[in-house]
């Protein structure tokens, strides 16, 4: 099962934690801009091959210290079919080294429709009997809000291609708690979203208790993380918020279980432009990332071990 590759990732590197790739150009250092604009002008094939060169000084630095990376679609579809195909080529780049791969998408429809963005992000396409991968992600973020309709077309392709996902369940952004939050019944949204996770998770078992069936719980709300890591014992979490977020060490605790696994936490901003914040030259960009990912390390490992 999907997750457990990663689980197994996280034991062997002890490290619990994915980098986020979402690249603005703000964020690339400008040796890396002015090479690329100097090829290809300023345009999108320009902004998609600083992109793909700063997301391969990452992966670089980080592939033997920290399991996975979390490329966000939306840094990469807003640069056209240049950017897309930046995706791809970090993708594949990060399974080169290794790495796990989560496509944050938050995926969210029906049918033949959720069907094709499994295909696309998880699976293979047939084109005329011949089976191509177009982006082969190894986890999918999705978005349930329209019930099992949405989720079971995933379930499908994950048992076929050995893949997983992570619902969104509790977010960490300042507003989630205008719906998530709302009881229904006597009970929270986010609480009952979490209980459907477990029951789609009946059909992707894994060997470390975990289902392929994750969800995403954000840093930012501890007490409402540490609660539903007790109700979903079988869901392996998704964590983002921490860093830039305001999320810390001690927030995110609650989303491990008593042998230290259960999460990964995600950082995204505080790696990706870790050279901008201590005492680094723009060329130490990677260094600075690295330095910043063992540090991120440490202090959540202080706090679960």
């Amino acid at each position: 099962m999907s997750l457990d590759r990663l689980i197994d990732k996280i034991i062997k590197t002890n490290n619990p934690t994915v980098a986020g790739l979402d690249p603005k150009l703000d964020f690339i250092p400008d040796f890396i801009k002015d090479e690329s604009f100097n090829k290809f002008g300023h345009t999108l094939e320009g902004a998609a091959d600083a992109i793909l060169t700063f997301n391969k000084g990452l992966i670089d630095a980080l592939y033997d210290i920290v399991p996975a990376v979390k490329p966000q679609c939306a840094y990469y579809e807003m640069y056209g079919w240049q950017g897309m195909r930046a995706l791809y080529d970090t993708i594949e780049y990060a399974r080169s080294k290794g790495m796990f791969i989560i496509t944050d998408g938050k995926r969210n429809d029906i049918g033949t429709t959720m069907q094709a963005y499994a295909n696309a992000h998880l699976g293979t396409v047939d084109i005329e009997n011949v089976q191509e991968k177009p982006f082969g992600g190894d986890a999918l973020t999705v978005n349930a809000y329209l019930g099992s309709d949405g989720i079971l077309p995933l379930i499908d392709v994950c048992n076929k291609y050995d893949k997983g996902i992570f619902v969104l369940v509790k977010t960490s952004n300042k507003s989630s708690g205008e719906l998530q939050d709302k009881n229904v019944d006597g009970e929270p949204i986010y609480k009952m979203m979490g209980n459907m996770c477990e029951k789609w998770g009946n059909e992707l078992k894994g060997k470390h208790a975990y289902s392929g069936v994750g969800a995403v719980v954000g840093a930012t709300y501890p007490q409402q993380l540490t609660e539903l890591r007790q109700s979903l014992p079988h869901t392996f979490f998704l964590v983002p918020g921490y860093g830039a977020q305001g999320g810390s060490g001690d927030d995110i605790k609650g989303a491990f279980d008593k042998d230290g696994l259960g999460a990964i936490v995600n950082s995204s901003r505080g790696i990706m432009c870790a050279y901008k914040k201590g005492n680094y030259e723009q060329a130490d960009y990677a260094m600075a990332a690295r330095n910043e990912a063992i540090r991120m390390r440490d202090e959540i490992n202080s706090f679960i071990k």
